[in-house]
């Protein structure tokens, strides 16, 4: 029996996430359609509201303040990307742009993961279900430490100072 005749895991139809049939590009076009209509809460709060109950506001709180956390971070990665590009200048251009442009892109990634982990934790709540899981700071964290030991090596390596 190859992968094709086994039987979909439970509540899911065949074709479903991860299958290789043809109708894969349909299922392409409505994650794109749901991820649409998620950035479309970003700038409607009174949708995000309207939705459940109102949690207690303990946890709103504390989703802000880890949304705020995330931006900081953001932030952080950008004015790495920023101080990359000022304070190598003994670096041959191309890495410096490459090592800069990575760590502003980073950021990026870093405040518009923000918002959508905001929205879904709190939409989460107001519905009463679990919160989302998350690789995202996974990936940040290995992200982070791998252009930490490049850096390094660029400074050990290149004779910065």
């Amino acid at each position: 029996m190859t992968s094709r005749d086994a039987p979909s895991p439970a509540g899911q139809a065949p074709g479903g996430p991860g299958s290789d049939r043809e109708d894969a590009p349909a299922g392409r076009r409505g994650r794109w359609r749901a991820a649409r209509a998620e950035v479309g809460l970003w700038w409607a709060p009174a949708q995000v509201r309207a939705e459940g109950q109102t949690p207690d506001y303990r946890f709103s709180l504390a989703n802000e303040r880890t949304f705020l956390a995330w931006l900081r971070t953001a932030l952080a990665l950008i004015g790495g990307g920023f101080a990359v590009d000022q304070f190598l200048p003994d670096q041959d251009r191309p890495l410096r742009t490459v090592l800069a442009i990575a760590l502003l892109v980073g950021g990026a990634l870093c405040a518009l993961r923000a918002v959508n982990h905001w929205l879904r934790c709190e939409r989460a709540m107001r519905r009463g279900d679990d919160l989302p899981i998350s690789r995202f700071p996974t990936v940040l964290a290995l992200a982070v430490g791998l252009m930490s030991v490049v850096m390094v090596l660029v400074v050990a390596l290149g004779g910065v100072g």
